[in-house]
C-alpha cells in the first residue's frame, strides 16, 4: 500500500432545515465492514494522536466535529490530508503510518474499524513499520 491508495471519501447527505443526517453501510460508503467504532474527543488543541500503523486493519477517519490533520506516511512518501467535514471521510488502509495532527479545540474523530481491537496488528514502533513496508 502507498499513500496514494488513502482516499477522502465523499459521504451521502440528507439535508433538512431541522438538521442533517449523513448515513454510513458498510461496503457501500466504506470499502469495507465495520467491526469497530470508536471516537477520539477532549483533546487539547493543538495535540496530536495516532502515530501507528495497522497490519490488517482498515479505517475510516471522519471530523464529526472540529477539524484535524492526518499525516500519512508508507515508508516512502508523505501526505496530510484535512479533515474538517463531518460529510467526508479518510480511508486508510493498512500498511499506512498515520498520525493525527493540529486538532481544533472541541473536535471530535469517529473512526470505523475493519477488525476488532487487537494489539498484535498495531505497528507503533516506526522502526518496525519501516521493516514490515519492506515485505
Amino acid at each position: 500500500m502507498t499513500v496514494f491508495d488513502c482516499s477522502l471519501i465523499e459521504l451521502p447527505r440528507i439535508q433538512n432545515r431541522s438538521g442533517n443526517i449523513t448515513p454510513i453501510e458498510n461496503n457501500v460508503e466504506i470499502p469495507f465492514e465495520a467491526k469497530r467504532v470508536f471516537y477520539l474527543y477532549d483533546i487539547p488543541g493543538g495535540e496530536s494522536r495516532g502515530a501507528h500503523a495497522h497490519k490488517q486493519c482498515h479505517q475510516f477517519l471522519i471530523a464529526a466535529s472540529g477539524s484535524f490533520e492526518v499525516q500519512l506516511d508508507d515508508g516512502k512518501v508523505k501526505k496530510t490530508a484535512m479533515l474538517n467535514q463531518p460529510y467526508r471521510g479518510l480511508h486508510i488502509p493498512p500498511g499506512i503510518w498515520a498520525s493525527e495532527v493540529n486538532f481544533s479545540s472541541g473536535a471530535i474523530c469517529l473512526v470505523l474499524a475493519s477488525h476488532t481491537y487487537d494489539e498484535n496488528d498495531y505497528l507503533r514502533n516506526y522502526d518496525s513499520f519501516l521493516e514490515f513496508t519492506k515485505r
